[in-house]
């Protein structure tokens, strides 16, 4: 069910790491058209997104994309075999909800520790989309804090044709040449919509510099609200 549809610019999204089902029409019914909720990097969470989650966002009208949880936010070392088993537990999440390919699946960059060179985050990050490439999904990286990576390492040594910037990124950060095609912003006051209990970033979907939009999987009618 439902449809693999490139997100239109404009389109107002949020994120969060708490089950929405509850509350997935409060989003609809403020403005919000898709959500971006988390899949498991190693242990799962009771967190984490579910199979009744996403219907639950369907029925509201909310379309889905989704984003692995980060090792640390604050200080983690990537590997080679990280890359390899976080992706590879990425693609499990995704079929495990009957995920369709195509649906764009953000690997979560920031926290990295300030001693670990670059080519090592390239492979890392690199390894990742490989992985998630082959079982259809449309990888895609959030570039956060303390990424590891400089703009010019970020377009020119990754595989990554899609960024979503974090709300705590420079604009001098942002990948060179292409840019970002989702921006997070922290959710002010007036945003989180009434009767939702947890905080939420909001999103807003834009044309990268070279026209690069996200993929959504969005109930069946999302295309003509």
């Amino acid at each position: 069910m439902g449809q693999i549809i490139v997100a239109p610019a404009g389109a107002r999204g949020f994120d969060t790491n708490n089950v929405t089902t509850a509350v997935a029409g409060s989003f609809a019914s403020a403005g919000y058209r898709f959500a971006v909720r988390y899949i498991r990097r190693d242990p799962a969470h009771a967190s984490d997104l579910s199979a009744d989650e996403i219907a639950a966002l369907h029925r509201a009208g909310l379309a889905v994309m989704l984003v692995q949880h980060v090792e640390s936010e604050e200080c983690w070392w990537p590997t080679d075999d990280k890359g390899r088993q976080y992706g590879a537990n990425a693609v499990d999440a995704c079929r495990q909800l009957a995920v369709p390919a195509g649906v764009s699946a953000w690997l979560d960059l920031e926290g990295v520790a300030t001693d670990v060179a670059p080519d090592r985050i390239i492979r890392y990050c690199n390894l990742w989309f490989d992985v998630v490439a082959a079982a259809g999904f449309t990888p895609g990286l959030y570039v956060g804090w303390q990424s590891g990576l400089n703009p010019q390492q970020l377009h020119d040594l990754l595989k990554f044709k899609r960024y979503w910037a974090a709300y705590n990124l420079n604009l001098d950060a942002y990948p060179a040449v292409r840019g970002v095609c989702m921006r997070q912003r922290p959710a002010l006051a007036g945003s989180i919509p009434s009767g939702v209990p947890f905080e939420i970033d909001t999103n807003v979907v834009q044309p990268d510099a070279l026209g690069g939009l996200p993929t959504v999987w969005a109930p069946d009618e999302w295309g003509i609200l």
